[in-house]
C-alpha cells in the first residue's frame, strides 16, 4: 500500500523478537515511506484484527486472491492465513507455513530499525516489536 504494486515479498525470517523482510523495490525507502509503513502496520495491530488459517487446494487459494510469493514450490494443499474477516474487512491473505498469532493485538508496537539493499532490486527491512 505504501510502495505500490511492484513490491513483492522475496523472503522473510521472523521470530518473537524481530523481523527480517526482503521485498522487491529499486530504491532506498524515504523517511516518509518508512514512517508510513510503520504507521500502517501499527494501525492494523491496534485494530485487533483476527488472524485465521485454512487449508485448501492451491487453485482455490489463488481464486480467493491469496498471495504466494515463492514461485511454484507449493503442494496441492496449502495453508492460507487471512488477516481480517467479513466484519473488519480482509487486510491480507497469503500462502504461508505459519504458525501465527490469533489476533493482531498480540503483536505489540512495530518499529523498523534498519532498511538496506540486499541485491539489485531487492531491499530488506529489519524491525522489532515492543
Amino acid at each position: 500500500q505504501v510502495l505500490r504494486e511492484h513490491v513483492l515479498q522475496k523472503g522473510s525470517n521472523i521470530t518473537e523478537e524481530r523481523l527480517r523482510f526482503d521485498f522487491s523495490h529499486g530504491q532506498k525507502m524515504t523517511a516518509e515511506e518508512t514512517q508510513a509503513v510503520e504507521s500502517l502496520v501499527n494501525e492494523k495491530i491496534d485494530m485487533s484484527l483476527p488472524v485465521s488459517c485454512q487449508e485448501m487446494l492451491l487453485e482455490k487459494a489463488r481464486e480467493l486472491g491469496a498471495i504466494g510469493v515463492f514461485g511454484d514450490k507449493y503442494g496441492e494443499i496449502v495453508k492460507v492465513y487471512t488477516i481480517g474477516d467479513d466484519t473488519t474487512g480482509i487486510f491480507s491473505r497469503e500462502l504461508c507455513g505459519g504458525p501465527h498469532v490469533k489476533n493482531t493485538s498480540e503483536i505489540g508496537k512495530f518499529k523498523i530499525t534498519k532498511e538496506e539493499a540486499v541485491s539489485a532490486g531487492v531491499r530488506r527491512i529489519k524491525a522489532t516489536v515492543e
